[in-house]
């Protein structure tokens, strides 16, 4: 993780970083749209509320935390973006189990 390692060595977020958080972003529009996809055609899980709100907190976590990492210049703008990184991560894990998939 590119901000955990920006944590460790004291450093603030850099524009490189958020960029990287905007490709990530653009591929969960991505799934957020197969998921629509699928669940329309009939072949999505049972628990389908608590799937779309993973799949809104996760399109919603990484723009608010890298507004948030852009206006706090300091090392705890590594902290939040490293935070929301690992908890997309889990959202992603608990999709693919709500799904079935793991």
């Amino acid at each position: 993780m590119w901000a955990l390692w920006f944590v460790v060595r004291d450093r603030a977020v850099v524009l490189r970083q958020l960029w990287g958080g905007a490709v990530v972003v653009a591929l969960l529009l991505v799934q957020a749209v197969v998921v629509l996809v699928r669940t329309v055609q009939g072949d999505g899980p049972q628990a389908a509320g608590e799937l779309w709100g993973y799949v809104l907190t996760q399109l919603l976590l990484l723009p608010v935390a890298a507004a948030w990492a852009f206006a706090e210049r300091t090392r705890w703008s590594s902290v939040v973006l490293a935070v929301a990184a690992l908890t997309v991560a889990f959202l992603e894990y608990r999709l693919l189990q709500i799904w079935g998939t793991v």
